[in-house]
């Protein structure tokens, strides 16, 4: 569906969106692909990463200011939507911030969506959306809401919107690997919150590949949430430093043992693919069509990163982070 047509990702310069310009542009042969994003250093840094590839177009410009993402979309066909806020501990401490990008930003993509003439919209959500007890995780699940309750806004408009969300993403900005491969080359103890602590893991290849299916299926107001493994935080460290020592600091402030990504009152709404969960609308007045392929969980389903059936073992996450046993 993306083939050929011109695309704009906000929030491009960030790992995702890195990824997602990568896999475009070797594959999709776009007409055009647009970056939106704030941050001039990180547009320059990412523009010498690709080159003067003249299907690419950069756009200085936050989700807050609405004329500048109508500029941006300008006979633009698919939008996928990357840019948030996303630290926890960073939200708690300034959360008007947070709703300001997360939430009012998803509403001007939006409606700059529907004022354009954009075929689909995909954003992108987060496990922490699903029952949120941080800022953080608020703030995505009112814009998950945003962006399915958008179809019946754009009801008479050609514009549809779909939601994913996904767990916690190998090799992205942020991630507690470099650390922990710096501290035991120093021979330091490894820092863990919980022992117990489980997360849903997918890697930044497979989230871009299950964005980019998603344009293919979506109708409009589906959220999607891809059968990805989990991982216990040990098994982690065992796998990136055999044998180093290790202390517990506890749970941050809004952090979870472990994480959910389907809430057990979800479940009646929620069906399965053979790849990934549907959460469907619970109220679709824009001609929302079921999945005809699908099958009803139970009725007592939660998707949670201890419950999975799905784990990656030691080896398998060296496999994955290319480290040699």
């Amino acid at each position: 569906m993306l083939q050929g047509s011109s695309i704009l990702i906000t929030g491009g310069t960030g790992s995702f969106g890195k990824a997602f310009l990568r896999y475009a542009l070797d594959n999709l042969d776009p007409a055009r692909l647009v970056i939106l994003s704030r941050d001039e250093l990180k547009q320059y840094e990412v523009r010498q990463m690709f080159g003067n590839d003249e299907r690419l177009r950069w756009f200085i410009g936050d989700v807050r200011d609405r004329e500048r993402l109508t500029r941006a979309m300008h006979k633009v066909d698919y939008v996928v939507h990357a840019a948030a806020l996303k630290q926890v501990d960073t939200a708690e401490y300034n959360p008007f911030e947070f709703v300001r990008t997360n939430v009012a930003g998803s509403q001007n993509v939006i409606e700059a969506a529907i004022d354009n003439g954009v075929q689909k919209v995909v954003a992108l959500s987060t496990d922490k959306a699903s029952s949120p007890i941080n800022l953080y995780g608020a703030t995505k699940l009112v814009a998950d809401k945003l962006f399915v309750s958008a179809n019946h806004y754009a009801a008479a408009f050609p514009t549809r919107f779909s939601v994913v969300r996904y767990g916690n993403v190998m090799g992205s900005r942020g991630s507690v690997v470099p650390l922990f491969r710096k501290l035991a080359a120093e021979g330091e103890s490894l820092p863990i919150t919980d022992k117990r602590m489980t997360r849903f893991w997918i890697t930044l290849e497979q989230a871009v590949q299950f964005v980019v299916d998603s344009f293919d299926l979506m109708n409009g107001g589906e959220l999607y949430v891809p059968r990805i493994p989990s991982m216990r935080i040990g098994d982690l460290v065992e796998a990136v430093a055999p044998g180093s020592a290790t202390h517990e600091i506890g749970i941050r402030p809004g952090e979870k043992l472990h994480e959910e990504m389907i809430a057990i009152d979800d479940a009646h709404r929620t069906v399965r693919l053979t790849d990934r969960y549907v959460v469907q609308p619970t109220i679709a007045e824009w001609g929302y069509i079921p999945p005809t392929d699908a099958e009803p969980v139970a009725e007592d389903f939660n998707y949670r990163s201890d419950n999975n059936d799905m784990w990656l073992s030691v080896d398998q996450l060296r496999d994955i982070l290319g480290i040699q046993a």
